[in-house]
């Protein structure tokens, strides 16, 4: 699966930079503002529990995590949504950009125009996403045919050993037991969202179309209001 490409490594890599400057604790405090949306009490709502602990492994303040919360109840707050927009890239590459905002008509400007900067083009909906299936994935510390085999005994449709971790895909309904199933097991899971999976992953093997293509999605992912960028591209080119 294309899901964890250098692109994914980079973005992980970055997110952990970007957590010490607080940058990302807006992008979180949104998904968790939404998440709540379905239930306040993380106990009742999967999707809040992994908002808060996302946030929680990216240092997240408990009061921050707490304000965001508390944004379902705020009458004076402003409604946060979920967009999701699609676009094309450098090489023809696929990309579906996620989004949280409180402001569509600042966003999407804002996601266009990223873009077009960046030898990218908005897309129309639909266009793009047939491409991608919707799956959970969750990333565990560690390698090993026994790790494996226990990750598939939770309840994972997929696993795959890369750079000393596991990459666990899921049904997207099935995110939130089989997260829970592993830590029961004793698995360090370091990170477990939903992600949109490449089905046809884009070989992108010329350097400059690569370099040109994590430029596009790193200036996306710079963006408040974006909480996730995907690429059906698998960079094979050297971008260090």
């Amino acid at each position: 699966m294309a899901g964890h490409s250098k692109w994914a490594k980079i973005k992980r890599d970055k997110g952990a930079n970007d957590a010490k400057r607080g940058a990302v604790f807006t992008k979180l405090g949104n998904q968790i503002a939404i998440a709540a949306r379905g239930g306040t009490d993380p106990s009742m709502n999967s999707a809040l529990a992994l908002a808060v602990e996302r946030a929680k492994a990216a240092n997240m303040p408990g009061a921050n995590i707490q304000r965001a919360i508390d944004r379902v109840a705020d009458k004076n707050a402003a409604v946060m949504e979920e967009i999701t927009y699609e676009g094309y890239g450098p090489g023809g590459v696929g990309i579906i950009i996620e989004t949280a905002t409180d402001n569509r008509n600042r966003t999407y400007p804002e996601v266009r125009n990223a873009l077009a900067k960046n030898g990218a083009q908005i897309a129309d909906a639909g266009s793009v996403a047939f491409q991608f299936t919707r799956k959970g994935v969750i990333t565990v510390d560690g390698a090993g045919e026994d790790l494996l085999l226990e990750v598939l005994d939770a309840g994972a449709d997929d696993a795959v050993e890369e750079d000393g971790e596991i990459i666990v895909y899921t049904d997207q309904k099935d995110l939130a037991s089989v997260r829970t199933s592993l830590i029961e097991k004793g698995a360090k899971v370091k990170d477990a969202e939903l992600q949109y999976i490449a089905n046809a992953p884009v070989e992108v093997a010329d350097s400059e179309t690569a370099h040109k293509l994590l430029k596009v999605l790193d200036a996306l992912d710079d963006l408040d209001d974006v909480v996730n960028v995907h690429t059906n591209a698998d960079i094979t080119a050297d971008v260090d």
